[in-house]
This record gives C-alpha cells, sequence and structure tokens, in this order.
C-alpha cells in the first residue's frame, strides 16, 4: 500500500516513524511519502519537506507566514494527487493538516487522523470538519477518545505512542555516572532545560531558563538539543553562559538522569513525568498580557497547558504560562524542585497516577494493525 503522511514538528515525526515502522511489519510492500523529519526518513520512502520548513508556532508567526503556508497547501494538494496515496494519514498539526484532510476527503481518499489535534483545548468547533473529512480517528489519550465519541467521530484509542518512544529508548536506565561520562558532563546534579524544538519557542524561553544558572551554582545546567537544530543555534544563548552544556540525541537520557527539569509546554511536558524527572512547565507567546487574556478567556477550554495535568485533572506539576512565567516565579519553583523532598515527593506520587492511565507500551503497533486490517477491509 501508498501511504502518504504528514508530520509537522519533532514530536510528530517520532511517533510517525513509529508507525512507519509498524506498519512496514503489517505490510511489507508499504510505501512511504511524507512531511516529517529525520527518524522518518531513517525508516525509508520519500520526504517531501523537513518540518524545519513548515512549523510556525502562535498567532503572529502564522501571520507573517501566510504566503509560504498558503504555497506549502498548494504543493501538498499537487503531490498528493501525484503520488495517489492509499491513505492518506494526518499526524497532529491541525492548522495545516485539517485543510489537507478536506482537500483529500473530496477527491476521494481514504483519510486517518493519527495523534488527533487537541480540539478540546483550543477550537471545539473544528469536530464538525474531523467528523466531516476524517473517516477515523486514533487517540492517544482516553478523554480524547470520549471527546470524539460524543460528537460520533469514529475513534479508536490505542494507547500512547509515548510510551513506545520511552521503553525503546537509547541507553535505557545506565544511570547517571555513565551518562555524565559519556558526555563530558561534571558530577554535578543536572538541571535539565527542555526548552522546545521551534526557533521560536527557544528564543522567547531559553534566555530565562539559562538566568536560573546563577542561582544554582550546585547544579549544572544541560539543554536537550532539539532534532533539527544545531549547536549554532543556541550558541547566542550561550554567551556569558559557558559552562551550560548542549546535549543532542539524548533527551531521554538526560530527563532521565536529571533532578529537576524546566520545561516548555507540549508533548516534552508527558515525557517527562513518564521518565520520573520533576518538572516546572513554561510557556510564552508574543502578545504579553492580551495574549494572556485571549487565551484565558477565549481560545482555552481547559484549565491547564500541560498534559500531564489535563490527562490527571488536577495540578501535579507548576505551570507558569504567559503573565505568570517571570524569572521570580521560575526561581522560586526551581527551588521547590530542587531543595524541597516533600515537594518532590508529591509530584513522583502523581507521576505514578499518571504513568497509570497511559499504560503501556504497543500503541504503535495497535494503530497501525487497525489501519491496515481497515484498508484491506476497505479493498
Amino acid at each position: 500500500m501508498k501511504y502518504y503522511i504528514i508530520a509537522g514538528e519533532a514530536s510528530g515525526d517520532l511517533h510517525a516513524a513509529n508507525l512507519m515502522k509498524a506498519l512496514k511489519k503489517h505490510d511489507p510492500m508499504a510505501h512511504f511519502r511524507y512531511w516529517g523529519g529525520d527518524k522518518m526518513q531513517a525508516e525509508g520512502g520519500q520526504l517531501v519537506r523537513h518540518y524545519r520548513q513548515t512549523a510556525y508556532m502562535g498567532v503572529f508567526e502564522v501571520l507573517a507566514n501566510l504566503g509560504k503556508i498558503a504555497r506549502n497547501f498548494k504543493f501538498c494538494r499537487a503531490d498528493i494527487v501525484k503520488y495517489d496515496p492509499d491513505v492518506v494519514i494526518l499526524v497532529d498539526y491541525a492548522g495545516f493538516n485539517l485543510r489537507v484532510a478536506r482537500y483529500a476527503k473530496q477527491l476521494g481518499y481514504k483519510v486517518y487522523y493519527y495523534i488527533a489535534p487537541k480540539i478540546w483545548a483550543w477550537n471545539t468547533g473544528r469536530v464538525r470538519k474531523i467528523k466531516k473529512y476524517v473517516d477515523k480517528v486514533f487517540s492517544i489519550m482516553p478523554f480524547e477518545s470520549e471527546f470524539y465519541a460524543k460528537y460520533n467521530v469514529p475513534v479508536l484509542y490505542s494507547g500512547s505512542p509515548l510510551m513506545d518512544a520511552i521503553e525503546n529508548r537509547p541507553h535505557k536506565g545506565e544511570g547517571f555516572n555513565s551518562f555524565v561520562k559519556r558526555n563530558g558532563l561534571s558530577n554535578k546534579p543536572i538541571i535539565a532545560l527542555l526548552a522546545g524544538s521551534r526557533l521560536q519557542e527557544i528564543s522567547r524561553i531559553l534566555p530565562d531558563m539559562l538566568a536560573m544558572e546563577a542561582y544554582f551554582p550546585d547544579y549544572q545546567f544541560v539543554i536537550a538539543g532539539a532534532p533539527s537544530f544545531t549547536i549554532d543555534d543556541y550558541s547566542t544563548y550561550l554567551n556569558g553562559h559557558e559552562s551550560v552544556s548542549v546535549v543532542f540525541g539524548e533527551t531521554y537520557a538526560l530527563v532521565e538522569c536529571a533532578h529537576a527539569a524546566m520545561v516548555t509546554s507540549g508533548t516534552a511536558t508527558l515525557e517527562t513525568a513518564l521518565l520520573r524527572c520533576p518538572q516546572v512547565v513554561c510557556y510564552k507567546m508574543w502578545g504579553g498580557g492580551f495574549t494572556n487574556f485571549m487565551a484565558k478567556n477565549v481560545i482555552m477550554k481547559v484549565p491547564y497547558i500541560s498534559l500531564v495535568n489535563l490527562i490527571m485533572n488536577r495540578e501535579v506539576v507548576k505551570e507558569l504560562f504567559q503573565s505568570t512565567f517571570s524569572r521570580e516565579s521560575l526561581k522560586n519553583e526551581l527551588s521547590l524542585l530542587c531543595y524541597d523532598e516533600q515537594y518532590r515527593t508529591r509530584i513522583l506520587e502523581g507521576y505514578e497516577e499518571l504513568a497509570l492511565i497511559v499504560g503501556k507500551a504497543g500503541s504503535s503497533d495497535r494503530t497501525a494493525g487497525e489501519i491496515w486490517q481497515t484498508l484491506n477491509d476497505t479493498k
């Protein structure tokens, strides 16, 4: 079968790559054409666009790049027709992918959505588009299945693909001493900095994270290098922070060995929790107070921004969002994470409950099996 897959960021690239790997087990003749990243490319097929060229964060970046987005969409439409796939598989990336879903469905292509867009958080009205243009949603969170089922959208919950990635991570359980030796780090306990996978994110959040170094001299600060970045992307921010290290390709190993972490809101918050590292969630966009007002009063439909708290339906980890995100609030929270054992214990206990809800590994294979079966049933 021919699969056309569209992922628009690092986490989508990771989960789509695992799905491709699983699909090849069920379908030895699988052929892939996709928008994604390095991990998908490692699974074979043809890469059309790298997410470095297509990822835009926030309202202002989208508005500033409307021309590029329109050209990408026009190219995508033509590329799908030329490739003529058996199915179009959309991976998150809602703003772009929902437009693709409409076009692909109108042309008669089968459309599946894997890692469904978080419309339950931002724009519940989009559920009508999904119902109309998507043949099946493969959800990764239990509460997502309940949401889509309520609107009579065909949905299957197959578990979180993060568990597959975490279960199969390199250097699993290697320990602190081995990790720091292998990466040329010191023996100080680690504070991990997960500043995001987009240039816009690190430009807004990383300077504030790095400013914490002055307040925690007993710790070493280590940045988790984003998959699409090089050291040059971080160099500007490291002036005056020469003791801060950047480690690429080992985010899971870094988080597993860290004493605490500062994490930009997104999939990384759930990954950090499942790796049992106490964290503070950070998020800041352009727009200041206006963006904060719009987010809380107009856009957001849920009380939390992190997947950890959303799944648990309570505050397990502290969220510093827009107006509450400051260097002072970040320093106060990081102090609790580093020095208050009771505080750390409460977070870790919450993580254990979270892990039971998320479930075990095997999501990618279950999803691939269902995709393969449903495609064969409709042949």
